[in-house]
C-alpha cells in the first residue's frame, strides 16, 4: 500500500499524478493539516469550507446537503480538466465514499484513499482546543471511530485502487507524498516515430516496411528477425492486432518483442491480443476470428516463448500519450476526453471502439464514427477498422489498411505525416465483409460542425495571444458564411484589415508617409517596403497544379483547379467559367515561373488585388458615388449661373464670397467623379481584368506569410514576367531606411507621383514581414498610406476644406489598430495550422475568427 524508507523515517504515499485523493478520518484526525502540508491550496476541496460558502458557517451541519453538492460540482469540473483532486471530508461512511468513487469513474481518474487513524483521545485534545468545535457532542468522535473500524477493511473492494493507511500520529507526521506517473503517460518521448497499423501475422510484409522506414532488422542463428534499429534513433510504435489470421503471428510477435525489449519500439495492445492473453491465461475464449491460426502457430513454438508471449501482453498499456501529449496512439480511436485516463471503460474503447448498436449487412458491427466528431489537439492514430487507404480524418488517422485480407500495411512518420505503405504478398485470410469504403480514413466525414464556429470563442494565436470573438460577432459571420461563402474546405485564409497611418497634421493632408515612417521608427524598425496600392478589391486566390492536387490536400476538386475569394469567403467572379480563364493564365505563368517545383508544392495561396475596382463595386459605385457625382453636377452649374446672374446685378462682397465658396464646391465635385472613374473602366469577359498578386502566402507544408516581403515581390516579379497574356500586373514598390531623411524624403516624392496620377497611394510594411520584438507586443503589419484624392472618395468632395480636415483629424484610430492586428494574428495562425497539416476545423476555427471581427462595429472609412 505505501513505501517506507526506515533511513530517513519517511513513509511514501504514492499517488498517481491524476487521482482523485479521499482523506478519510475522524473529526479532529488532522485531515486538514495534512492536505495543507501536502498538496497545493488549489488542489483541496474543503467540505466545511463549502459549508461556508453556502451558509456563511463552516460548522452548520444543516447545510451539508448543498455543501457536498458544491465539492462533488466543483471536484468533476477540476477531474474533466485533468487535475488531481484532493477531497478533504471525514469521508468514515460508506455512502459518501461511494459518490467520491463514483465520480472518479466518471472521469475516468484513479481514487486514492489516505485514512489518518488517530486516537480517539487525540482528536478530542485538538476539537477542545479549537472555539469553532466547542458544540461538538462528545458522541461525535466515538461515532466517528466506529465507522472508519467498519470501513477499513472495505476501501479496496469498494473501488479505491490505492489505500494508504497511516496509524498513529507518527505515522502520519512521517507521510510524504510521491507522484506516479501514469502508465500511458510517455510524453517524455518526442520521436520521431514510425508508427505501424495493423499486422496480424504478416511477418514477411512487417520486415519490408520496416526496410522501407529505414530500419536495419537483426536476425538470431535461426534466421528469425529479433530486433530491428533505426540508424537515426528513430522509435518504432505498434498500434496492436500483431496477431491471428496471418501466416506467422509468432514470427511478429517475436520481432515486436525484441524491439519493445530494446528500447526501439513501444507496442499498444489489438483486441485479437487481449483475447490470445485470455487464452494463454487459461480464460474461456471462443477461438475465432483468427485466432485458431495463432494458436495452431504457437503449438510448435517452445514453452518458454509461449510464457514471454503471455507475460508481454499482459504488460501492454491500452493507449500512450507520447510528444508531450500531441500524439496519441491506441488500436481503435479515442476521443478526446479520454486522453490519458485510466479505467475499464478508457481500455475497453482503445481496444475495440464503439459500435452503434446496429450490425450490417455482413452481422458485423457497426462502428460509431467517433473520428467524425474528434476535435481535440493531439493527433490520434490507430488501426481496427480495414479501410482500402489511409488518410486523415479530424487530426486522426487509421493505419489498418487490411494487408493480411490482400491490401497493404501501413505506417506513418511522425512528425513528419507521412503515410508509407508496401502491399500483402498475397491474401493470407479471405475477409468476412470487402474492405469498406465509408470507414474513418477513407471518406471526408462531416469536416466542420456547429459547435465550430458557434458562441462565444476563444482563439489561441502564436503571435498574438489569446483573441476572444463575441457571441454576436460568431452569429452575423455564421450567416454570411452559411448563406454566401465558397466551400469551406478551400477557405483556408481571410485577409485581415488593414490599419490607415497615423493622421497627419500637415496642412491639406489627412494621411501622409512621414507618419508612417516615424510610426515604424518608433518601434525600432529601421527597413520597410513602400508598395503601391491598387485600384481594386482584395482577392485571396488558391491555385492549383491540376484538379487531384486539390483533391488530395483540400478534400475538393473546385472547377477551374482552383478558388478566388473576396474578403468574406465569396466567390469573386460571376461564372466558373470566367474564374477557370483567370486560374488558367495564372497557372500557366506560375509553371513557367518555377514557382510550384520551386516551392515543392502542387498548389499555391496568393493575396492579390482584382481590378477594376467597379468589377465587385458596381452598385455601390452606382447607388454612392455616382449618385453624389451626378446630384452635384446636375446642381452646382444652375447654382454658378444663378449666382453669375444676380452678381451682376449686385457687385456686393457677400455675394462674391459665396459664389467662391461654391466654386470651390463645383471643383472639389469635379475632382470627387473624377477620382472614383480612374478605379472603374470596362470588362467584356477577360477582357479589362487585372489581376497583381503581392504576396504568396502558402504552399505545401509551409507558412510563406512570416517570409521578409523582398522575397514575395521576386517571386511575384517572376509570376508578372512569365505571363503573356496580361492578365498580370507587378507591385512598384521601394526600400525605405525610415531613419534616413534621404530616404524617407525619396519615398514621399514617389508618393507623391503615385497619388499625383491618379494612383490610390501606397501601403508601407516592414521588409521582414513578421516583427514581434523579444517580450513585446506585435508590431502592425502594414499600414496605408492614401492620397488626397482617394481620400475624397471616402470622405466626401469636400473633405479638405479647413474646417473639415480639422473635424476629421480628431478620427479615433485605436480600434482599428487593434482589429487589424487581431485578424493579422488570425490568418497567420490559420497559415500555420494548415501548414502543419492539422485538421480543417482548426484551420477554420482562425478564418472563421477573422470573419466575425469584421462585424465589429468600426468607422468604415478608416
Amino acid at each position: 500500500m505505501s513505501h517506507d524508507d526506515a533511513s530517513s523515517g519517511k513513509r511514501e504515499l504514492a499517488v498517481p499524478d491524476l487521482s482523485l485523493v479521499v482523506l478519510i478520518g475522524t473529526t479532529g484526525s488532522g485531515k486538514s493539516s495534512f492536505a495543507a502540508r501536502h498538496f497545493r491550496p488549489t488542489e483541496v476541496l474543503s467540505s466545511d469550507a463549502c459549508r461556508g460558502l453556502v451558509a456563511d458557517d463552516t460548522n452548520d451541519q444543516s447545510a451539508s446537503g448543498d455543501a457536498f453538492d458544491v465539492l462533488h460540482y466543483i471536484a468533476g469540473k477540476r477531474l474533466a480538466a485533468g487535475r488531481l483532486t484532493v477531497v478533504d471530508a471525514t469521508n468514515v461512511q460508506s455512502e459518501a465514499r461511494k459518490q467520491l468513487i463514483d465520480l472518479a469513474r466518471a472521469h475516468d481518474v484513479l481514487p486514492v484513499a489516505i485514512v489518518l487513524d488517530v486516537p480517539p483521545d487525540v482528536c478530542a485534545a485538538r476539537n477542545a482546543a479549537r472555539p469553532d468545535r466547542a458544540g461538538m457532542g462528545a458522541h461525535v468522535i466515538p461515532r466517528h471511530q466506529r465507522e472508519l473500524r467498519r470501513s477499513l477493511r472495505s476501501l479496496e473492494r469498494e473501488g479505491f485502487r490505492k489505500v494508504h493507511h497511516l496509524r498513529g500520529e507518527a505515522e502520519v507526521e512521517a507521510a510524504e507524498i510521491v507522484y506516479e506517473k501514469r502508465y500511458n503517460d510517455l510524453r517524455h518521448l518526442t520521436g520521431p516515430f514510425d508508427i505501424v497499423g495493423d499486422i496480424h501475422g504478416c511477418r514477411a510484409e512487417l520486415v519490408t516496411l520496416l526496410g522501407r522506414l529505414g530500419y536495419a532488422v537483426a536476425f538470431d542463428d535461426e534466421g528469425r528477425a529479433v530486433d530491428a534499429v533505426h540508424p537515426e534513433g528513430r522509435t518504432a510504435v505498434f498500434v496492436g492486432d500483431l496477431v491471428d489470421r496471418g501466416p506467422d503471428s509468432p514470427g511478429v510477435l517475436r520481432l515486436v518483442m525484441g524491439m519493445v525489449g530494446a528500447g526501439h519500439a513501444v507496442c499498444v495492445p489489438g483486441n485479437h491480443e487481449n483475447k490470445l492473453g485470455r487464452y494463454l491465461a487459461g480464460r474461456k475464449v471462443t477461438v475465432s476470428h483468427g485466432l485458431q491460426e495463432t494458436v495452431d502457430q504457437l503449438a510448435a513454438e517452445t514453452p518458454e516463448f509461449v510464457a514471454e508471449v503471455r507475460r508481454f501482453i499482459t504488460d501492454l498499456v491500452s493507449h500512450y500519450l507520447l510528444d508531450g501529449g500531441n500524439l496519441v496512439v491506441c488500436h481503435a480511436g479515442l476521443p478526446e476526453k479520454y486522453h490519458g485516463r485510466t479505467s475499464g471503460r478508457v481500455r475497453s474503447f482503445a481496444l475495440y471502439g464503439d459500435t452503434t448498436g446496429e450490425t450490417d449487412e455482413y452481422g458485423l458491427p457497426v462502428r460509431y464514427p467517433w473520428a467524425e466528431e474528434y476535435r481535440g489537439r493531439a493527433l490520434v492514430v490507430y488501426g481496427h477498422t480495414p479501410t482500402p487507404t489511409a488518410s486523415f480524418v479530424n487530426n486522426t488517422v487509421c493505419l489498418d489498411t487490411g494487408c493480411v485480407f490482400g491490401g497493404r500495411m501501413t505506417a506513418l512518420r511522425y512528425p513528419e505525416r507521412e503515410l508509407v505503405d508496401v502491399p500483402a504478398e498475397q491474401v493470407w485470410y479471405e475477409p468476412v465483409r470487402p474492405l469498406i469504403t465509408d470507414a474513418p480514413g477513407a471518406r471526408e466525414g462531416r469536416p466542420l460542425a456547429l459547435t465550430d464556429v458557434a458562441g462565444r470563442r476563444i482563439v489561441e494565436t502564436a503571435q498574438h495571444g489569446r483573441v476572444a470573438v463575441r457571441e454576436e460577432n460568431a452569429a452575423a459571420a455564421l450567416e454570411v458564411m452559411s448563406r454566401f461563402a465558397l466551400d469551406p474546405r478551400l477557405l483556408a485564409y481571410l485577409p485581415p484589415t488593414m490599419a490607415p497611418v497615423a493622421t497627419s497634421r500637415r496642412g491639406g493632408y489627412l494621411e501622409h508617409p512621414e507618419e508612417a515612417f516615424a510610426g515604424y521608427l518608433a518601434e525600432g524598425v529601421r527597413e520597410v517596403v513602400c508598395e503601391e496600392k491598387h485600384m481594386g478589391s482584395r482577392a485571396v486566390v488558391l491555385l492549383g497544379r491540376d484538379g487531384p492536387a486539390l483533391d488530395k490536400r483540400f478534400g475538393a476538386v473546385p472547377p477551374g483547379g482552383g478558388a478566388i475569394w473576396t474578403r468574406t469567403g465569396r466567390s469573386f467572379l460571376d461564372g466558373d467559367e470566367l474564374t477557370a480563364a483567370v486560374l488558367d493564365r495564372l497557372r500557366a505563368a506560375a509553371v513557367a515561373a518555377g514557382l510550384f517545383d520551386e516551392l515543392d508544392s502542387d498548389w499555391l495561396l496568393l493575396d492579390a488585388e482584382l481590378m477594376p475596382w467597379s468589377l465587385k463595386a458596381l452598385g455601390l459605385l452606382r447607388r454612392q458615388y455616382a449618385a453624389v457625382g451626378a446630384a452635384a453636377g446636375a446642381a452646382l452649374p444652375a447654382a454658378l449661373a444663378a449666382l453669375a446672374q444676380a452678381r451682376a446685378r449686385d457687385a456686393g462682397p457677400e455675394l462674391a464670397e459665396l459664389a467662391e465658396r461654391q466654386q470651390l464646391r463645383h471643383a472639389d465635385a469635379a475632382a470627387f467623379t473624377e477620382a472614383y472613374r480612374r478605379y472603374c473602366w470596362p470588362v467584356d469577359g477577360l477582357e479589362g481584368i487585372k489581376l497583381a498578386p503581392f504576396q504568396l502566402l502558402a504552399a505545401e507544408g509551409q507558412n510563406l506569410a512570416v517570409r521578409p516581403h523582398d522575397q514575395h515581390l521576386g517571386w511575384i516579379d517572376r509570376l508578372v514576367a512569365a505571363d503573356p497574356s496580361g492578365l498580370l500586373r507587378g507591385t512598384g514598390r521601394l526600400l525605405v531606411d525610415t531613419g534616413d531623411e534621404r530616404s524617407t524624403a525619396a519615398a514621399i516624392q514617389w508618393w507623391e507621383e503615385l497619388t499625383g496620377s491618379g494612383g490610390e497611394g501606397m501601403v508601407v510594411k516592414p521588409l521582414a514581414a513578421l516583427v514581434r520584438p523579444e517580450g513585446g507586443r506585435l508590431v502592425q503589419p502594414g499600414v496605408k498610406v492614401r492620397g488626397r484624392e482617394y481620400l475624397r472618395i471616402i470622405y466626401g468632395p469636400d473633405y479638405t476644406l479647413p474646417a473639415n480636415l480639422d473635424r476629421l483629424r480628431s478620427r479615433s484610430l485605436g480600434h482599428k489598430r487593434s482589429l487589424a492586428l487581431r485578424e493579422y494574428a488570425l490568418g497567420l495562425e490559420a497559415l500555420d495550422r494548415l501548414a502543419a497539416g492539422e485538421p480543417l476545423w482548426r484551420v477554420h476555427e482562425a478564418v472563421f475568427a477573422v470573419l466575425a471581427l469584421e462585424s465589429e462595429p468600426v468607422d468604415p472609412r478608416l
